[in-house]
């Protein structure tokens, strides 16, 4: 699959080449780096993992707690207290997998926390990236942070500074 990219990429930059069309790359990670605002927004999506990776380790630890006081308590305790412990504990188990799940899973709360506060960021870089494309006659614009092996880049080429200069920024 990376081999057909490769190839893909290939054949576009050497037919660009071929008609004069221009091409260009920029580095986003450089780009975010030098966005204030992306960085707050790091700090705060950090800081949301950890409090709620906390609260699910906290849930956790609670869970162990009462295992063991079960465990230590088992033979004394009559059948109909014992299953009544056991189901208690499953619950607060499968809670907390729960709570694990609507926090960190797929379509989770630190997703949805990244997409508020990231996607707005990583819109105007694309407007950006757009807008230089078009006023440069830009053909294609890589993206060296990006899933595409760049070999080779010429700093006469890169765009980052350009893109950061078009959003207001400077480095």
């Amino acid at each position: 699959m990376q081999k057909q990219f490769f190839l893909f990429l290939l054949a576009a930059v050497l037919s660009t080449a071929a008609f004069g069309q221009r091409f260009a790359y920029v580095d986003t990670e450089y780009i975010l780096d030098n966005i204030p605002e992306y960085q707050a927004a790091e700090r705060e999506i950090e800081e949301l993992s950890i409090e709620w990776q906390t609260e699910i380790e906290n849930m956790f630890a609670e869970i162990d707690r009462l295992y063991t006081q079960y465990q230590a308590e088992a033979p004394l305790l009559p059948d109909d207290i014992k299953r009544q412990r056991e189901e208690e504990i499953i619950e607060k188990e499968r809670a907390a997998k729960e709570l694990q799940m609507q926090r960190f899973g797929r379509e989770g709360d630190l997703f949805e926390k990244r997409q508020e506060l990231v996607q707005p960021i990583q819109d105007q870089i694309y407007d950006a990236i757009e807008s230089i494309a078009d006023r440069g006659n830009y053909a294609v614009i890589f993206d060296k942070a990006g899933g595409a092996a760049m070999i080779y880049t010429d700093v006469r080429y890169d765009l980052s500074d350009d893109v950061l200069q078009r959003m207001g920024y400077r480095n």
